[in-house]
């Protein structure tokens, strides 16, 4: 069982910032698996470092277009792409340290923060880039 399914509501109407959000998600099921299936702590730190990697490419290609289109929700943005960064790799540490990791509550932040960062924050940029013929 997948952590996140890609639905309609996770589509925001610009093709590049769709694929990788798509990225994103097989990127956390993979997570999702490794935890599931046992994983050991390098393999579960390779995993997150992947995660953590993606996601900042990903936040610096989301905040690049909204510069260049002057989205005016971009400082927002950005706080939240940031917060999130910083959430994702306190996590990291924990687990490079050995802390180990709580694996439901962890889960529970990217599902949540998945459906809350693209099914609603990003759905505030896919209209406005559509109406400057970004697609």
């Amino acid at each position: 069982m997948a952590l996140l399914t890609w639905s309609h509501a996770c589509a925001i109407g610009v093709q590049a910032m769709d694929d990788q959000h798509g990225i994103l998600m097989d990127t956390m099921n993979e997570l999702h698996a490794a935890l599931v299936r046992g994983c050991t702590q390098k393999q579960l730190d390779e995993q997150m470092s992947r995660l953590v990697e993606f996601s900042r490419l990903h936040f610096l290609c989301e905040e690049q277009l909204l510069e260049r289109y002057d989205f005016p929700g971009l400082e927002e943005h950005r706080k939240a792409h940031q917060e999130l960064l910083r959430q994702i790799e306190e996590t990291v540490e924990k687990v490079r340290q050995g802390l180990g990791v709580d694996s439901p509550a962890l889960l529970t932040f990217l599902r949540t923060w998945y459906s809350e960062h693209i099914e609603d924050l990003d759905q505030e940029y896919g209209p406005w880039l559509n109406a400057r013929g970004v697609f």
